[in-house]
């Protein structure tokens, strides 16, 4: 009876994608939490060296107050300076009406708002309950849309909660539902304090399929048990073609103690290129930003494939395709 149910699910299993676009998080997820405030100059360049690589989705930053996120404060000079490239969307975070207010003056095309499936997870990290994070994003989205602005939708929590631990499939699935009445073009499923193995994963996108297709889904894993590769080739196998990562593993969940930051942008192209799947970034210009941003941090590279490709030189993983 088990090999029936477990043959049953593999029949519903995608395909692998042929390409799959990589939203790089690093500028605005894997910097926003750095303690000592890093110059403007530093962030421009770092975005500008990404948009060298072949990314063509960067989060620039977040327009958030600076006494709530400090390191986010330079938010209007950072659009304003960085190198805009066309074909590039750089999404910023908007939580609120005077967030996209300033973002739309700043001339950002697209944003992003940022909701969670764990009660108190919102309450501790956007100071409300999931209901009334969702209302403030209401107008947000109609605003964007209204002026041509393309909005993003975030559901953190997805697989696990600090302080709820479970998070029901179910929860997960109401808010994205929610998102996507407001008319966001995608739904970003975060596994915050990277406790997802391949087994959540799977039952969790099982569940989601029947409320948002997986051309509006994608995924963002956090690598602090080792799992998101994994976990990313599962949603792979859902027909899931949009991944978030962090050049270097920038970044953390402060309210997870030990977390590590999200899954290294290296590493994952490093698998899908194994794959035989096309990203268009450039491995090897990739891996010298990761070096270039985490010897800024003076800190190691959090990416395996990156510390290991700047040691022995580049190597071009075997095309399983």
């Amino acid at each position: 009876m088990m090999m029936k149910r477990m043959y049953t699910a593999s029949r519903r299993l995608h395909q692998l994608p042929s390409s799959v676009r990589i939203v790089e998080v690093g500028p605005r997820d894997g910097l926003q939490n750095e303690k000592v405030i890093i110059p403007t100059s530093v962030k421009v360049d770092f975005i500008n060296r990404l948009s060298a690589t072949g990314l063509v989705s960067i989060e620039a930053t977040s327009f958030v107050s600076p006494d709530y996120v400090p390191q986010m404060g330079d938010h209007n000079e950072i659009m304003r300076m960085i190198n805009r490239v066309e074909g590039i969307s750089y999404p910023v975070l908007t939580p609120n009406m005077k967030g996209f207010e300033a973002a739309k003056l700043a001339g950002c095309a697209e944003v992003a708002v940022f909701g969670a499936a764990s009660e108190t997870f919102s309450k501790k990290n956007l100071n409300c309950s999931i209901e009334k994070s969702l209302e403030r994003f209401i107008p947000v989205c109609k605003a964007a849309l209204e002026s041509g602005i393309k909005v993003r939708g975030y559901v953190s929590c997805v697989l696990g909660c600090p302080y709820e631990g479970y998070i029901s499939p179910d929860q997960v699935c109401k808010v994205t539902e929610k998102l996507l009445e407001m008319g966001v073009y995608e739904v970003s499923l975060g596994d915050t304090i990277g406790v997802g193995t391949a087994g959540s994963t799977h039952q969790l996108l099982e569940q989601v399929a029947k409320v948002i297709p997986a051309e509006k889904t994608a995924v963002h894993f956090h690598d602090t048990y080792g799992q998101a590769l994994a976990n990313i080739y599962v949603a792979l196998q859902h027909g899931i073609s949009v991944v978030d990562s962090s050049v270097g593993g920038l970044g953390g969940c402060p309210f997870a103690k030990g977390a590590t930051g999200n899954v290294a942008t290296e590493d994952v192209l490093y698998m899908l290129h194994g794959l035989g799947i096309t990203t268009h970034v450039d491995l090897e210009k990739l891996v010298n930003v990761g070096d270039f941003i985490s010897h800024y941090l003076g800190r190691a590279n959090q990416s395996r494939a990156g510390r290991a490709m700047l040691v022995n030189g580049l190597f071009h993983p075997r095309s399983s395709k």
